[in-house]
């Protein structure tokens, strides 16, 4: 992992994501063979296939992953820490993103962020504020 700079970007099933995708295409331009990961977590039981606002936006979150040469993975699991967790070990991440939603007032955003934080202490984690 001496010169990986792998980056992981952890999305909902929002179109605004978009911006953390962006940031993350910027961040491994200047790493020679870093992998760009773009990692949505589905809780079990929810079918966002269903619901045609949610299944175009990680359509297009796919197709943003896609053009900024990122592999994006859907993983199902009600331990959503625990799974991103999990994944950036697995895949030699040392930096993660991570958006706040216009709706975080320190409640649910903020203690996955600091869960995460606090599990991943090796890493570099940037949150990016709503725009």
């Amino acid at each position: 992992m001496a010169n990986e700079r792998n980056v992981m970007i952890c999305v909902t099933r929002q179109k605004a994501c978009e911006r953390l995708i962006k940031l993350g295409k910027q961040i491994v331009k200047g790493y020679t063979g870093a992998k760009l990961y773009v990692v949505h977590v589905a809780k079990n039981g929810v079918n966002f296939l269903g619901n045609p606002d949610e299944g175009e936006a990680l359509d297009y979150l796919f197709q943003v992953s896609k053009e900024a040469g990122a592999e994006m993975t859907v993983l199902r699991s009600d331990r959503v820490v625990d799974t991103l967790v999990d994944f950036a070990r697995k895949n030699n991440v040392s930096i993660v993103i991570m958006g706040e939603s216009p709706d975080s007032r320190g409640d649910g955003d903020r203690n996955i962020i600091q869960e995460m934080e606090k599990r991943l202490p090796d890493l570099e984690l940037r949150v990016v504020p709503q725009s």
